[in-house]
């Protein structure tokens, strides 16, 4: 078998971000190396990156090709690969369009043969499902029901090695939910790897090594979505300080785009989609989007078939009304974007 060795089969990931948004399992490594895992993948410049690999033309590769059959040149060999008997690194991402569900991790040992180009083939083979089926936890309507009323936001405070020095209530309540234990346990449970990854995207970010906000959004035990935030903060004379996360209730226009882009919709198909939750007629949807009223419906059966509904208030119930219940009742409501 392709993972028999150890790795990370498969985790879920923010499609914008590439940020795990569940728990991983983890088969023959340590869960005390999750925490190093992530401030290497966002603090280290190494070849596979997850972040390159979502922007690349090709969707996997290995340790070996990457380097040129030099692993040595590879941090992740040096610090974490080599000291545990591993001598290779296959990884992928799983992708639909332009956005990223998941990823791969799997390592082979010194006594097993590398991985080739027959394993990059069965790893291709699978891909297209493997990306479906992870865009479909974003879909599948959760156990809990999501608050309608304001719910405020939990803070925590993460020091240089990762670690919670201060925390509210709130956020001892939210980050419980997400992750499933106390922070008063040990910090390396495989369950707060979205943390670990927020955290340290934080930190690259400050530095300048990575762009773009450090979030995720991903449900929780109950089924209700959250949003993770995290930022670094400085003191008067710019000196970085530790790492504030911030977890909430997730808002449905945070919610929405990720749920619309796990249905494959193209962009015409968002914005057809915006103008349906509007309540707008599809002779309406097709001048505004200076489409012919014949185009408009194609698109409009085209959506249809891909959210497996068959009528305007079905598709609206379906990518609203089950995740979380919008305030759409008057043609001058705001509009909720569904662009990603």
């Amino acid at each position: 078998m392709l993972g028999e060795d150890g790795g990370v089969p498969a985790h879920a990931a923010h499609p914008a971000t590439v940020l795990p948004t569940t728990p991983i399992r983890v088969e023959n490594i340590e869960p005390v190396h999750c925490e190093p895992h992530w401030h290497r993948e966002y603090h280290t410049e190494d070849v596979l990156a997850f972040r390159d690999m979502a922007r690349s033309a090709h969707a996997a590769g290995t340790l070996g090709q990457a380097t040129g059959g030099s692993p040595g040149r590879s941090a992740r060999y040096q610090e974490f690969m080599r000291p545990q008997g591993y001598a290779d690194n296959l990884r992928a991402v799983f992708r639909i369009g332009d956005g990223t569900w998941g990823a791969l991790d799997l390592f082979r040992r010194a006594d097993r043969p590398h991985f080739n180009e027959h394993d990059l083939r069965h790893i291709a083979a699978l891909a297209p499902g493997v990306a479906q089926s992870l865009a479909g936890l974003a879909v599948t309507s959760g156990r809990g029901q999501p608050g309608e009323a304001a719910e405020p936001p939990g803070t925590d405070l993460f020091d240089d090695d990762g670690q919670v020095t201060f925390a509210d209530a709130h956020a001892e309540r939210w980050f419980a939910e997400v992750c499933g234990t106390s922070w008063g346990k040990p910090a390396n449970s495989l369950r707060t790897t979205p943390i670990y990854s927020v955290v340290a995207r934080a930190r690259a970010v400050a530095a300048e090594r990575e762009s773009g906000p450090a979030v995720v959004r991903l449900r929780g035990d109950s089924g209700r979505w959250f949003s993770i935030s995290a930022s670094v903060l400085r003191d008067r004379r710019g000196k970085p300080g530790p790492v504030s996360a911030v977890v909430e209730p997730a808002t449905s226009k945070q919610i929405v785009p990720l749920i619309v882009e796990a249905y494959s919709l193209t962009p015409r198909e968002r914005e057809v989609t915006e103008y349906v939750a509007r309540g707008h007629g599809t002779s309406e949807i097709a001048t505004r989007l200076r489409l012919s009223p014949h185009t408009g419906r194609d698109h409009l059966k085209a959506i249809f078939a891909k959210v497996d509904v068959s009528s305007r208030g079905e598709l609206v119930a379906k990518l609203f009304g089950e995740h979380y219940s919008l305030l759409m009742h008057s043609p001058d409501a705001e509009l909720v974007h569904v662009h990603s």
